[in-house]
């Protein structure tokens, strides 16, 4: 399975003995899978079929589903005709046209007036065996859809791969600068301390060593070491086989963590903007992780 794109649209057709369901799906992104059917009245008994088929091809998403019947079928409403209440009315508006020597005569739009003479009857259809063209139009339309999603999340992917490969490279200046970075600022801890300590007694070696922890304090080798395996991780994820919009999900919230680490950790504003710099990618590339699968 390649990276799947939550947005889509996809429909199927499904004909037999002079009918055709008609079957459109539209998907678009949600943190779960959301499923709304439209269902002529007579069929709505068969919503949940559709929707297991549904749930056993999609992980997550809003989808929304709308079947359709063309054609004859056998639920297709009647209309009946009382003829005993007919005769009835008839005779009745007769005797009123005769006993007060009424001009007009007794028409059939006079009968039509009346109530309950024709009337519609709901046919129960066989949900069984319409069911079988149902699936079948179901089927083609998620297909449809999910060739479309495919071609979106390989675009999706491409992007996101791209804005990776932006934020690994802030990560490798990063760890280019570590070592300077460590200098100086050992460097400025040294100067500092020794202001303080103008004038007293103190250990040269100790005062060293001292300083040497304070600027250990700074490094953040470590943070970039994790934030390498993550973008690791975040590849291999991309050519899984498997939904992983939300394991990219969570997998950015670790990025966050590291870098906003990272940027307390040391106090250099060619660092620190660097940090914004990733940040601004993180927020890029969680934006389009929302629309996978």
């Amino acid at each position: 399975m390649r990276p799947r794109s939550m947005t889509g649209f996809g429909r199927g057709t499904a004909s037999a003995d002079e009918r055709s369901w008609i079957v459109e799906i539209r998907t678009v992104n949600h943190r779960f899978l959301d499923q709304k059917v439209v269902l002529p009245r007579a069929f709505v008994s068969l919503e949940e079929r559709i929707k297991k088929i549904v749930a056993s091809r999609q992980d997550r998403g809003r989808v929304e589903i709308t079947l359709s019947l063309k054609g004859k079928s056998s639920s297709s409403p009647l209309l009946s005709v009382d003829m005993d209440l007919a005769r009835q009315q008839h005779s009745c508006l007769q005797e009123l046209v005769d006993e007060f020597s009424l001009s007009s005569r007794v028409r059939l739009e006079d009968l039509l007036s009346q109530r309950e003479i024709i009337t519609l009857e709901e046919q129960s259809p066989d949900l069984d065996g319409e069911w079988p063209l149902v699936e079948q139009a179901v089927i083609s339309a998620l297909q449809e859809c999910a060739a479309m999603r495919e071609r979106e999340g390989q675009s999706l992917k491409k992007d996101l791969l791209d804005r990776l490969d932006t934020f690994a490279g802030i990560v490798q200046t990063i760890e280019n600068a570590i070592p300077e970075v460590l200098a100086r600022r050992q460097q400025e801890l040294t100067g500092r301390i020794a202001r303080l300590l103008d004038g007293l007694d103190i250990d040269p070696m100790r005062l060293a060593q001292e300083t040497a922890v304070m600027a250990d304090k700074a490094d953040v080798t470590e943070e970039v070491v994790r934030l390498a395996s993550h973008i690791g991780q975040f590849r291999a994820f991309l050519d899984s086989d498997e939904p992983v919009g939300r394991r990219l999900d969570f997998l950015l919230q670790e990025f966050l963590r590291e870098v906003n680490t990272l940027a307390s950790k040391i106090s250099n504003a060619a660092i620190a903007h660097l940090g914004v710099e990733m940040k601004n990618e993180i927020e890029k590339l969680r934006e389009q992780v929302q629309n996978l699968e």
